[in-house]
């Protein structure tokens, strides 16, 4: 891990990476996402001497704590498949018969592969009051947030065009998904548990942060703290691109921070490798804790002088101090994506400017923008123009006005979306994104997207 945390650090001064912006050279994009593959090299990591955790077996991590008479399992990935795996590697360090199985929340890759845990003893499964609440309510978009995430995981791309997916490797084995979730047994209430299973002691902190329904597990004598989704390397997706209900940015700051007050020897995330050593994991949870708190400062200070999302998601920057953090690279989170879902959390869609109230409908829009460019031919030359400048966003965007115009050449604005689309997938080191770009790509190259490219 230190040849990793120092290749990471020379890339990133390399680059001249500043937070906010996760655009590089290429090449440099390339190199860095394959840096990060270590983070989820596939195999067992042991924590403690009776502590464990399976690596790249999945998306996510799985957990064995042994204990006297038998072991306790933390999180179960994504499916059977991909558990009986990590269940079989685990089996080289105890055979003992499973006493708990623990959700730290509700993903489906955390909880969806229970039954190859199992054995004859049907053990008590543990989740919060709250479980089942990790993707809001909003069940009504359900078909359109399917699509997108196929996108943002890069699921449909091949094994040439995806890397990873930040905080996870790509090609898991996904077709088995949720067929071994069982459901919890044992509700952990509000204020928290504390108890013994298989003689092992063990706390339930709740842990509201990526998801409402999250919980932290601390082993008081082993020093270790299994943090599930509101930790790993990477600046964490306080929103994510394929359509989550707002995150409470706030809460998840805090309850990173209650992790950091633990002073834990060891800290084991929900994704990428575990955390050893006292100072290094209590620096990264405190680090972790402010990061998000300072992006939340800065966004409420940048709303209450009058700013509105487009221009705080160019303005707010980490922290001097932590923008070279291996564990704070924006592999997976996007700052900018973090301060648009604070600011449409805490007051919606309008930004206050009476310009926007009413904007014009779209294909308005672009009738205006041609004649303002000096028509339908000139606004063409722009955009032909910006891509031949590797200007991919300016093309992107002008692609998107000659795509309403009836006397526009739709085919070609098709074109140049598509290759400025592939160009900045090229020079993204934050693997959501890329995989976005190359996936709506290929899709509006397939023909499987309508007219209005949806």
């Amino acid at each position: 891990m230190k040849n990793l945390i120092a290749t990471l650090c020379l890339l990133v001064t390399a680059a001249g990476v500043a937070s906010g912006q996760t655009q590089v050279e290429p090449d440099t994009a390339l190199r860095m996402l394959n840096a990060q593959q270590q983070q989820f090299e596939k195999g067992v990591v042991k924590v403690a001497d009776n502590v464990y955790t399976a690596v790249g077996f999945h998306g996510a991590n799985t957990s064995m704590i042994v204990g006297t008479d038998g072991v306790i399992i933390v999180d179960t990935l994504f499916g059977p498949t991909s558990a009986a795996k990590a269940a079989e590697a685990f089996r080289q360090y105890s055979d003992q018969p499973v006493k708990a199985i623990i959700y730290t929340h509700s993903h489906g890759d955390h909880i969806g592969g229970a039954s190859a845990f199992v054995g004859d003893e049907k053990p008590d499964i543990y989740g919060t009051e709250t479980f089942g609440s990790a993707e809001g309510v909003n069940k009504a978009v359900d078909p359109v947030k399917q699509k997108r995430n196929i996108r943002q995981f890069g699921r449909n791309l091949s094994s040439s065009e995806i890397i990873n997916r930040g905080v996870a490797p790509a090609g898991t084995d996904d077709g088995d998904r949720g067929k071994g979730f069982l459901p919890p047994t044992v509700t952990v209430p509000s204020s928290g548990l504390k108890t013994t299973i298989a003689g092992v002691e063990i706390e339930f902190h709740i842990g509201p942060g990526e998801t409402d329904d999250a919980m932290f597990i601390w082993l008081p004598k082993e020093k270790v703290l299994l943090a599930g989704d509101n930790f790993y390397s990477s600046f964490p997706n306080l929103y994510a691109i394929r359509g989550t209900a707002y995150r409470d940015v706030l809460n998840w700051s805090e309850s990173v921070g209650k992790m950091a007050a633990l002073k834990p020897h060891v800290v084991v995330p929900g994704h990428t490798m575990p955390i050893q050593g006292q100072e290094a994991a209590t620096t990264a949870l405190t680090d972790y804790s402010e990061a998000i708190r300072s992006v939340y400062d800065q966004t409420v200070r940048g709303i209450n002088a009058g700013k509105g999302p487009d221009q705080l998601a160019h303005e707010v920057k980490l922290p001097e101090h932590l923008k070279d953090k291996p564990y704070l690279i924006e592999f997976y989170g996007s700052v900018p994506h973090a301060v648009r879902a604070i600011y449409a959390g805490l007051l919606g869609w309008y930004d206050g400017n009476p310009t926007t109230l009413n904007p014009l409908e779209p294909k308005v829009k672009a009738q205006k923008i041609a004649k303002l460019a000096g028509g339908i031919n000139k606004l063409t030359e722009q955009m032909n123009a910006a891509l031949a400048n590797q200007d991919y966003q300016w093309a992107l965007e002008l692609s998107e006005h000659l795509k309403w115009l009836d006397d526009g050449d739709r085919k070609l604005a098709r074109t140049v979306k598509i290759e400025a689309l592939r160009e900045l997938a090229a020079r993204e080191y934050n693997a959501p994104n890329r995989n976005y770009y190359l996936s709506y790509a290929n899709e509006l190259e397939s023909g499987q997207l309508s007219e209005l490219w949806f």
